[in-house]
């Protein structure tokens, strides 16, 4: 047995701030961690006699609580468990899904209650989570309770909630714990829409809106112009700096950690957008890392995300259209992806930024009687020799 007087201990971090001491067990030789917690003193056991690994464990303990990180416990509550997922690992991610973890975690621990604990989450909470977030509303759109929200913008936010449950199941305390030890919402089916709203804008709609777009404003009719030509998300229009844009090359740069899905890739620009953002740089001669949509308030920023809303309803209206639940910003790229769907995927994916070609397939492509027509006009037809045998080129398609 070890003395008291001869028994090992460690501490670092400042007296009264983030001061952690480790030290062995008089009988058994184990090593603790003692530090302050909320004012209260606590301490945690490290299930071993290692000192090396006790002082590493103490050093990354005593920086938590310089940076004001609550220590961990074994089955935490969800506001702690969001808490540090958005301080550990949300930084990691581009800004438009660090904004979406910040909001997601606010929305969840609405429903879910802050001091409930992750183990205890089960279908029940999933399928009210789903029914209460379809009819909470979007407030990115100023849509208050009672108007719905699609199976897809609730789906995101599960998402976020299985990310940080999967990571707590990977992440250790400061005793070495698991924090979960599994994901009790493994499995879980997602919200589906039996016929979710996808239009498309037609060409004429898009030449009607085009032509009044200089009346909302001139960078209204430069939006419009670049989502219709690169099919690209307007979120990631809207982050554009000069620096972005090759006049010279013909191309533009879409930086990654402004993508919603984080796809850094570079573009051709169409004879359009290359004389719609020359004829910007024209007016307002600027260059280098100036956004290419600067906020009006404040030109070091990009315009905010409810100007390009305005602009697009201000737009429709003033072309004497109709609204359409679900058409706006997003109906160019589905209308993109529509209007080139004969390229080969790899090169629309890129054209488009899209990372996976499933998603062209399954949410923005749309089918055609016309492509239908063509496609059985050229048929090609099985021969007695079993090769196939093509049809005349110039052959018309069916009436």
């Amino acid at each position: 047995m070890t003395s008291a007087k001869h028994r090992w201990s460690y501490s670092t971090g400042e007296r009264g701030q983030n001061r952690v001491r480790a030290f062995e067990h008089p009988v058994t030789g184990l090593i603790f961690l003692e530090f302050s917690d909320g004012g209260r003193r606590k301490r945690v056991a490290l299930s071993h006699r290692l000192q090396e690994a006790a002082k590493v464990k103490a050093d990354e303990l005593a920086l938590a609580l310089r940076t004001n990180a609550k220590p961990l416990e074994a089955d935490p509550t969800l506001q702690v468990l969001f808490e540090n997922y958005v301080r550990e690992v949300t930084p990691q991610k581009g800004m438009h899904k660090q904004r979406h973890d910040r909001s997601a975690a606010k929305r969840l621990t609405s429903f879910l209650r802050p001091d409930r604990r992750a183990s205890t989450l089960n279908r029940r909470d999933w399928d009210g989570f789903i029914a209460w977030r379809s009819t909470r509303g979007d407030a990115r759109t100023g849509k208050a309770n009672g108007h719905e929200v699609g199976a897809r913008t609730v789906e995101y936010d599960l998402k976020f909630l299985q990310s940080v449950l999967n990571w707590a199941v990977m992440a250790r305390d400061a005793a070495g714990r698991y924090l979960l030890q599994r994901n009790p919402l493994k499995g879980m089916p997602w919200p589906r829409e039996d016929s979710p709203r996808r239009p498309v804008l037609t060409a004429t709609d898009y030449q009607a809106m085009r032509k009044v777009a200089p009346q909302v404003s001139e960078r209204c009719a430069l939006a419009l112009v670049l989502a219709h030509e690169t099919g690209h998300r307007i979120g990631a229009i809207r982050l554009l700096r000069w620096s972005d844009v090759d006049l010279e090359g013909g191309s533009i740069r879409w930086r990654g950690d402004q993508d919603k899905i984080g796809f850094d890739h570079t573009t051709p620009l169409s004879r359009d957008a290359l004389r719609a953002l020359k004829k910007e740089r024209k007016a307002r001669p600027v260059i280098g890392e100036a956004q290419v949509f600067p906020a009006p308030e404040d030109g070091t920023k990009p315009c905010p995300p409810d100007l390009f809303r305005i602009w697009w309803e201000r737009a429709e209206s003033l072309a004497g259209l109709k609204h359409e639940p679900g058409r706006g910003w997003h109906s160019l790229r589905r209308k993109f992806a529509t209007e080139l769907k004969d390229v080969p995927l790899p090169d629309l994916c890129l054209l488009g930024g899209w990372k996976d070609p499933k998603t062209i397939l399954k949410c923005y492509q749309r089918p055609d009687v016309g492509t239908m027509r063509a496609a059985l006009a050229t048929r090609a037809r099985l021969g007695s020799s079993g090769a196939l045998e093509r049809p005349n080129r110039h052959r018309e398609s069916t009436p």
